[in-house]
């Protein structure tokens, strides 16, 4: 007998076969199967959804233009009047472009993306040639064959298309300057086409300046001028008053003037008792001649003569067809915009004033959104003052 246990035998062992030639057995049989399948169905994507489109080959178009300086586009015609290809374009131009993987120029559309106009620029100021030393600081004067109504003047544009307009308006915009916030608003929202005149009492007059010059906007200074409730109702320091002489009132209006640098003329601020006063008027306006400026009475009082002394003295003068805003009134300041267009229809142009209120200015910014679709051009008050009507 053997102890328990001894007498146990070896399991058979099959024959062992390496891993990896087990799995490419395996993976060559589904290989098989999926082939007979595909063979026999004739469905390559194994049962997915799948749909059939017929594709037309079309020729390609030419390309309508081809980038041009500033890398902009333009349009240049090819044979019989069609645009030119790429190909024609470079060929006509003489240059030969080497492209890194040897192909010709493309034949896919160029789309042109129109350029918009560039903003006008106004000259810097000062201007060294127009201005001089005074005893309240730099003054404004007329120099060789130049004067500071021409160079400082925003210059008149056209309408799209050029397009003859039925009428052109000017629009005088002032009392900036005092409130930042009001001169900061009429700045950015108003068309700077439209002219700002700017009171001579603000703090940092010359950066107010100018900021509406680099936004496009001409200035003109405003002259407190005495009215007839003066003292009463005073314009301000350095009024000029009818009773004084004429050295003392040009003295007060060199103060004036030496304020800021950059404008084309001066608007007159109140002023309806010395404006009606030829002898105290007129040596006013042959100073502002002989400096090279322009005058614009802003056509709040009916009894002013300074059109009339202004021929005489030859300054550049006008006067405003309508206050806009003497009814401070949404109705009444759009009732007398609307005036203004009819005046400038039936006469060439118009000229309008105003005062930089928020709803002032709130309605010129809407009335002026649609005055090319009315045929109506928008001019700077400097082209009135030089045509001198």
């Amino acid at each position: 007998m053997q102890p328990l246990g001894m007498d146990r035998r070896e399991p058979r062992r099959l024959p062992s076969l390496p891993l990896a030639r087990i799995l490419a057995a395996l993976a060559g049989a589904g290989a098989a199967a999926l082939g007979a399948y595909v063979a026999v169905v004739d469905d390559p994507l194994g049962g997915e959804p799948y749909a059939r489109v017929a594709v037309e080959r079309i020729a390609a178009a030419p390309a309508p233009a081809a980038p041009a300086q500033g890398g902009r586009v333009v349009d240049l015609p090819g044979r019989d009047g069609a645009r030119s290809t790429a190909v024609e374009l470079e060929s006509a131009s003489g240059v030969t472009v080497l492209r890194p993987d040897g192909s010709g120029a493309p034949a896919s559309v160029v789309v042109r993306v129109p350029t918009p106009p560039a903003a006008i620029r106004l000259a810097p100021a000062p201007d060294r040639r127009l201005v001089e030393r005074g005893r309240h600081g730099t003054l404004p004067k007329a120099g060789e064959g130049v004067r500071p109504l021409d160079v400082y003047a925003r210059p008149a544009e056209s309408l799209p298309g050029g397009v003859t307009p039925a009428g052109r308006v000017a629009i005088l915009v002032g009392g900036l300057g005092i409130s930042q916030s009001a001169t900061a608003s009429a700045i950015a929202k108003l068309p700077p086409a439209m002219t700002l005149a700017f009171a001579p009492y603000g703090n940092d007059l010359e950066r107010h300046v100018a900021r509406a010059r680099e936004d496009g906007h001409e200035v003109m200074l405003q002259v407190p001028m005495e009215p007839f409730d003066y003292p009463d109702n005073d314009p301000g320091p350095h009024t000029l008053t009818a009773k004084a002489k004429a050295a003392e009132n040009l003295d007060r209006l060199h103060w004036i003037m030496a304020r800021f640098s950059g404008y084309v003329g001066i608007v007159n601020f109140m002023g309806a008792r010395i404006t009606a006063d030829e002898a105290a008027m007129a040596p006013i306006l042959r100073e502002i001649g002989t400096r090279g400026l322009g005058f614009l009475d802003d056509g709040s009082s009916p009894r002013s003569i300074v059109a009339a002394l202004a021929r005489k003295a030859g300054t550049p003068a006008a006067a405003a067809d309508r206050v806009i805003d003497a009814v401070a009134r949404p109705d009444e300041i759009d009732r007398e915009l609307a005036r203004l267009e009819d005046i400038a229809r039936k006469g060439g142009v118009a000229v309008g004033s105003a005062s930089a209120l928020p709803l002032t200015i709130e309605r010129l910014e809407r009335w002026a959104r649609g005055l090319e679709a009315r045929g109506i051009l928008l001019v700077p008050v400097s082209s009135v003052l030089r045509a001198e009507r």
